[in-house]
């Protein structure tokens, strides 16, 4: 499995960016969907955004126009640029790989997370 590691979150007023930064421990060339999620206290993890290797990107709908996701296969990373930040992101965003799509809106994790980085949007 590949080996995640997040970085970049932080407190942030509303209305805010921050930039998230996820590095794999090897290449990410094959991968071919990788994605950013996030869990709020007492909230089930969701999908915020995901890319594929040919620059597809997907997004929930609470963040779409706001969020931009990004890869960068030479350097093993992907990234998750969040503007116009509200208090509801407040959340740990977890980077995935292997994300699979199912069909419509239904997309399922692969087996490696990283540890996580808080994001925490004061209003």
């Amino acid at each position: 499995q590949v080996q995640l590691v997040e970085s970049g979150g932080g407190l942030v007023q509303a209305g805010g960016s921050l930039r998230l930064s996820c590095v794999a421990s090897r290449s990410i060339f094959a991968i071919n969907r990788m994605g950013w999620y996030r869990q709020a206290p007492g909230k089930q993890r969701e999908l915020v955004a995901g890319v594929t290797s040919g620059g597809s990107t997907n997004y929930a709908d609470s963040v779409k126009g706001r969020f931009t996701i990004s890869r960068d296969n030479a350097k093993k990373t992907i990234y998750l640029q969040m503007n116009s930040l509200k208090p509801e992101d407040t959340a740990v965003y977890y980077c995935n790989a292997d994300v699979t799509y199912l069909g419509g809106s239904l997309y399922i994790p692969g087996p490696s997370w990283g540890q996580g980085t808080q994001v925490t949007v004061s209003s």
